[in-house]
């Protein structure tokens, strides 16, 4: 196993063992009795899991932007602008999630989905990259049809 791999298969274990758990709570946690959040644990270990998430795919994007360009300025760019972009839509993202809580369990089920993906390449087992984008768009297109559904349900009842 190369270097590459083993980044792969930290980083798909990773993602299937932090989505399965999360899954998990969402299932199992009790409903809760204010409107607030309460909020668990302490900081660090968020920041550790966002840390390791950095930097598997960090270094992923870095084997990625070796394969596809030499220049190492272009690398860094493309890199740089990658992580601004997430920083600046992460934000709208997550009150997305929250206002929609399926699409939160849409977005675990891809992040399971990714963890495999991410385990198949580091064992040199390749799911064509079509197959998952083609999942992942089926399972969009099924879920904003549930959307609709549920808002034309709800407002027939009021």
């Amino acid at each position: 196993f190369s270097a590459r791999d083993l980044v792969l298969l930290g980083g798909g274990l990773f993602l299937l063992g932090k989505s399965v758990l999360e899954i998990h709570q969402s299932l199992e946690a009790p409903a809760p009795t204010s409107g607030r959040p309460r909020l668990r644990g302490s900081l660090a270990p968020v920041v550790l899991q966002i840390a390791a998430l950095d930097i598997v795919f960090s270094l992923d994007s870095v084997f990625t932007a070796v394969g596809l360009v030499r220049e190492l300025p272009i690398m860094v760019a493309a890199i740089v602008v990658a992580i601004l972009a997430m920083m600046w839509v992460s934000g709208s993202i997550g009150a997305f999630i929250a206002r929609h809580p399926t699409i939160k369990m849409l977005a675990l089920s891809f992040l399971l989905l990714i963890g495999l993906a991410l385990v198949g390449e580091g064992l040199h087992f390749e799911i064509p990259k079509g197959y998952l984008y083609f999942a992942m768009a089926f399972s969009v297109g099924v879920e904003l049809i549930n959307t609709r559904v549920r808002r034309r349900q709800d407002d027939r009842q009021r």
